[in-house]
């Protein structure tokens, strides 16, 4: 049956609307929709740490690239080779800032040698603050700013983060148990930072040693002591085969922390949403490092006493004691001609004496806790 010129009209404007609907139902669907991308650029970046691969401190380094590369979704990808693999350890910093490198983990302490107030972050007392307490100074307190400085006035080409609180570092490892102050003399001995000042003071003979070279130079008998920083770490570096003696407790590094390096020019160069996501995966993996750490060494420290046959002893007092003095020394006499030094210094003071009363007036005494319910005392002393 032939249609009519009226129905024709109809049904051709039927067909418009009906088509018109389709296409804004399209685009609303592709809009609810979200955009895959078909070409991706994707950003590579090399950055090395400062530790042998067998380490848990290389593991922090791989974990930090990962949540960074994983919340990028690919389009960041930071690959993380360990110490001596372009770069010695001591290197890192020249590398990162030359562009060598793109980024690298390490810690301040390395850098010591370039300005000696860099190592305040991880030497020393701090003032009886932790770890997180120095954390919490440099991100509210004023040494983010501080460092920031530092690094300007020695030329270093770089943009800091730090991360991951560490708990307070053994004196050492020894032949045998330090009871006195004496035991130190003429000691040969291995550690880092502005701690080679204090134990100098003390009377040993330092030689500042990168992670993996320590164990060896205990075996061929070049060092009588040495101290690095934590349970799993001392123990797959292999301390337990070249000494049986760890003394717990020390000044000397009691809130150390890692460092994450990027060539300053590079991580300009990145686009925001980039660099809010490594500043977020700085904290994150701070945290989750500090977790690890708890779980890890704990175990390897067990494990040290029943498998391995270490015997740990608490660092006496009177020579905790004789640190703090000799500390107030060795500070007085780096700060007398260096400006920065004693700014940062100040500024620390400053911070830890309202957080350290706030600390101890509010958190309560874990050891009492711990002996109620478990009835085990500290470690025994020397």
């Amino acid at each position: 049956m032939k249609k009519s010129h009226k129905q024709n009209q109809t049904t051709t404007s039927s067909r418009r609307k009906f088509l018109g609907t389709a296409t804004t139902a399209s685009a609303a669907a592709a809009l609810s929709f979200p955009m895959i991308s078909t070409a991706q650029t994707v950003t590579q970046m090399r950055f090395q740490s400062t530790w042998p691969s067998k380490d848990i401190f290389h593991e922090y380094a791989q974990d930090f690239a990962k949540k960074v590369n994983d919340m990028t979704g690919g389009e960041l990808k930071i690959e993380v080779l360990p110490a001596g693999a372009v770069v010695p350890a001591f290197g890192l910093l020249d590398a990162v800032s030359k562009g060598t490198l793109d980024g690298g983990h390490g810690v301040m302490g390395y850098n010591y040698g370039k300005q000696s107030a860099i190592a305040l972050w991880t030497s020393g007392p701090v003032f009886g603050m932790d770890a997180n307490m120095v954390l919490a100074w440099h991100k509210y307190g004023g040494g983010k700013e501080l460092l920031e400085k530092l690094y300007t006035s020695i030329g270093a080409n770089v943009t800091s983060f730090l991360t991951g609180p560490m708990p307070t570092q053994p004196l050492g490892w020894f032949k045998k148990p330090i009871t006195k102050k004496e035991d130190l003399q003429g000691l040969k001995f291995r550690t880092n930072g502005l701690a080679i000042d204090l134990f100098t003071a003390m009377g040993a003979a330092v030689n500042a040693l990168p992670g993996g070279e320590i164990v060896p130079a205990m075996d061929r008998g070049l060092l009588d002591g040495a101290e690095f920083n934590n349970a799993s770490s001392d123990r797959v570096l292999g301390f337990p085969d070249v000494s049986k003696v760890c003394m717990l407790q020390s000044f000397h590094q009691s809130s150390e922390q890692f460092e994450i390096t990027f060539n300053k020019t590079k991580y300009e160069g990145l686009p925001p949403k980039m660099k809010a996501i490594i500043a977020n995966a700085v904290e994150a993996s701070s945290a989750d490092m500090s977790w690890k750490a708890i779980d890890r060494y704990s175990k390897d420290y067990r494990e040290m006493q029943t498998k391995d046959g270490v015997k740990f002893y608490k660092t006496p007092d009177a020579i905790l004691q004789t640190q703090l003095s000799i500390w107030d020394d060795v500070v007085a006499k780096k700060g007398a001609d260096n400006a920065l030094f004693k700014e940062v210094e100040k500024s620390q003071r400053t911070f830890a004496e309202r957080a350290m009363k706030w600390d101890m007036d509010t958190n309560n005494n874990r050891r009492m806790a711990y002996n109620h319910y478990f009835a085990r005392t500290a470690p025994k002393k020397a």
